[in-house]
């Protein structure tokens, strides 16, 4: 039984092999946080496609990253294609290294909050609200990529800051509308720990 209060958790724990036996049916929406920024300089220019001035991810990150994309392989969880991922470099480059290239698709919806520009970043969550709450096609998981605040701002207080970590995924079911985006939380799982 998953439980209801949420505390980040890994495979190895019991409550991160229910959230796996759950993905395995399939049925849900996974969405990652970048992988690991330490010792990145911060963002200074807020330019989607100039990736001089944003915050990448570290030599890390970009092993965890690729370690994220094997364990959901050796896990058997199943996917659906094309992963999406947001356009901010940190988002892109955690999403290519960890499922392939060819596998990912772009997409201006899971923008970061602060790369809004003349979106608006009402128009940022409320995207964010719209790919968690649309449901994946029968017996795989649709695999999101981006950033934290737009995020935890989209799933109005079901996931803390604190509980999700770069690397982490937020793994929740589609519900049909509601405030909160239109999804429960099922759980928050680091597959790979934080380097």
């Amino acid at each position: 039984m998953i439980k209801t209060a949420l505390a980040q958790t890994s495979p190895s724990e019991p409550e991160g092999q229910d959230l796996i036996e759950r993905l395995r049916q399939g049925g849900l929406v996974v969405f990652f946080r970048h992988a690991d920024t330490t010792g990145m300089t911060c963002d200074r220019l807020y330019r989607v496609g100039q990736r001089v001035g944003q915050r990448n991810i570290s030599e890390d990150g970009k092993l965890q990253s690729g370690q994220i994309g094997e364990m959901l392989d050796e896990l058997e969880i199943p996917i659906q294609y094309p992963v999406l991922a947001g356009p901010v470099f940190r988002a892109r480059d955690t999403a290519e290294l960890a499922f392939g290239v060819e596998l990912v698709e772009l997409t201006d919806s899971l923008l970061a909050d602060d790369y809004a520009g003349n979106y608006g970043v009402d128009w940022v969550i409320s995207e964010h609200r719209r790919l968690f709450s649309e449901a994946p096609e029968p017996g795989v998981n649709r695999i999101l990529v981006g950033h934290r605040t737009p995020a935890i701002i989209a799933l109005s207080g079901q996931v803390q800051p604190s509980e999700f970590p770069e690397g982490a995924a937020i793994v929740m079911i589609p519900q049909d509308g509601g405030a909160d985006g239109g999804v429960k939380v099922l759980g928050v799982i680091s597959f790979i720990p934080p380097p």
